[in-house]
């Protein structure tokens, strides 16, 4: 699957549920995660733009916790950020922990967040705050197929193009340090 990508940084939470809930956007996720990051000891995943993960999602909207297992890889970052993505839901964690370090992965980091995801038309905008001590601010990730949708997105949340970014969040992070 590709995943076609675009973030903004540093948003107004409230201010931004407030204008999905007007654009009658639909909640379609409200979950707290666990993703935990594997590469190997050289890191040859994370420095050619790409990562394993486990992540662990409890659910609030429906009270069950969901494990997947999902590696990605970052084809371009032009306008958006084009992740070759591959992922499966598995029955726990430590069935893809095992998994990955039997192919000599390591755990290299572990990051909580917690994420609301609405549906308007055909993209998905997702709200993200992370554990402080990852990432000290929120920040909306735009999923879509389309650059007219994205577009609109955009400048119904009040930014512009220019507000956004196709980098990852390590990058963004790097950069406001």
């Amino acid at each position: 699957m590709r995943e076609f990508e675009t973030r903004i940084i540093k948003i107004d939470v409230k201010n931004i549920k407030s204008i999905l809930k007007s654009a009658n956007a639909s909640k379609v996720k409200m979950e707290n995660q666990i993703n935990n990051i594997y590469d190997f000891e050289d890191k040859r995943l994370i420095n050619h733009g790409g990562y394993a993960r486990i992540r662990i999602v409890e659910n609030i909207l429906n009270n069950s916790t969901e494990y997947y297992m999902t590696t990605k890889k970052i084809i371009s970052q032009d306008k958006y950020k084009v992740m070759d993505e591959n992922e499966i839901k598995i029955s726990n964690g430590e069935v893809g922990k095992k998994i990955f370090e039997s192919l000599g992965l390591k755990l290299q980091q572990s990051i909580k967040k917690s994420r609301e995801s609405y549906k308007y038309k055909n993209s998905l905008i997702e709200i993200d705050i992370n554990d402080t001590s990852f990432c000290p601010f929120p920040y909306i990730e735009i999923e879509t197929k389309s650059d007219d949708e994205l577009s609109e997105i955009v400048n119904l949340l009040g930014y512009t193009m220019d507000d956004t970014t196709s980098d990852t969040i390590y990058e963004i992070l790097k950069h406001e340090r």
